[in-house]
């Protein structure tokens, strides 16, 4: 496989943030293969390292990741930070000991239903890039009720401010008064999309909830506000789905003992002596 940059794996083994290491790297206190590393260089795997008083050998070996479905409630915003202080989706994760959550295609705050989330950012790259073809599905609560005409607009393709939209799929859900139902299928996931389609039509979304995303549905039990992790197996038809190997491979650090030093040596050697000198007395 590729080989990966030396501040990287270094950083992925907890031996400091990516910027200080650089740092390290510049200053000559890093060894790559018993030569003093440069800036940018990467390592590949059978490659050792030497740092501090510590060596390592770049090895290849399957990542474990963990997806899950998160059921986004109203008022979330799928963002790490926020200025205002409103409540992220990720506060309501499980903590990870390694990696971190990536959003499979964020959702806006007034938006609810399924959030995939995983630590696989390559499947989530590759689920979230337009020429995969990954289709999404909402359940849409319009105001008024498209005619015919509008609904054939809408499957045939309108032109937005950034670019022609159209839903490959809508299905009446039914409804009454002013309130009535739509399930539609988008095969992208640009900013408001959804909305911005309906709004071509004069008509207006009040409520607007994913229910799949993929091959991945939200379950019917999973309350709003609550998380239900994926199998290993799910997981990896996932990736298969787009084209992906069943299992993800990578590269890391893995501590290796160093050859001992002639004085340790030399203080074992001097001690069996004297061992066998007591005896012959």
């Amino acid at each position: 496989m590729a080989g990966e940059r030396l501040q990287k794996l270094l950083a992925a083994e907890g031996l400091g943030s990516r910027r200080a290491l650089d740092a390290e790297i510049e200053a000559g206190k890093i060894r790559l293969n018993n030569q003093t590393c440069l800036s940018g260089q990467t390592a590949v795997a059978g490659d050792t390292v030497d740092y501090g008083q510590r060596r390592y050998r770049v090895v290849e070996q399957t990542v474990r990741h963990r997806s899950l479905i998160y059921n986004k409630p109203l008022g979330e915003i799928t963002t790490r930070s926020d200025p205002q202080g409103r409540p992220k989706v990720f506060d309501s994760l499980p903590r990870l000991q390694r990696g971190r959550w990536i959003a499979v295609g964020r959702l806006d705050i007034n938006t609810t239903g399924l959030l995939l989330m995983t630590t696989d950012g390559e499947l989530a790259n590759a689920m979230m890039h337009p020429a995969n073809q990954v289709d999404r599905e909402y359940a849409c609560r319009v105001l008024g009720k498209a005619t015919p005409a509008q609904i054939e607009t809408l499957r045939h393709g309108v032109q937005l401010e950034d670019g022609p939209a159209r839903f490959s799929d809508i299905q009446y859900g039914g409804g009454s008064g002013e309130n009535h139902w739509y399930h539609v299928v988008i095969m992208e996931g640009r900013n408001r999309e959804v909305r911005r389609l309906w709004k071509s039509q004069r008509l207006e979304v009040s409520r607007l909830k994913r229910v799949r995303y993929g091959a991945v549905f939200l379950p019917k039990r999973l309350h709003v506000g609550r998380w239900s992790e994926i199998t290993a197996e799910e997981h990896r038809i996932l990736r298969e789905d787009v084209k992906l190997a069943a299992q993800d491979r990578s590269l890391v650090l893995r501590s290796i003992r160093g050859p001992r030093s002639t004085r340790k040596t030399g203080k074992k050697v001097s001690a069996k002596r004297s061992q066998r000198r007591r005896k012959q007395r």
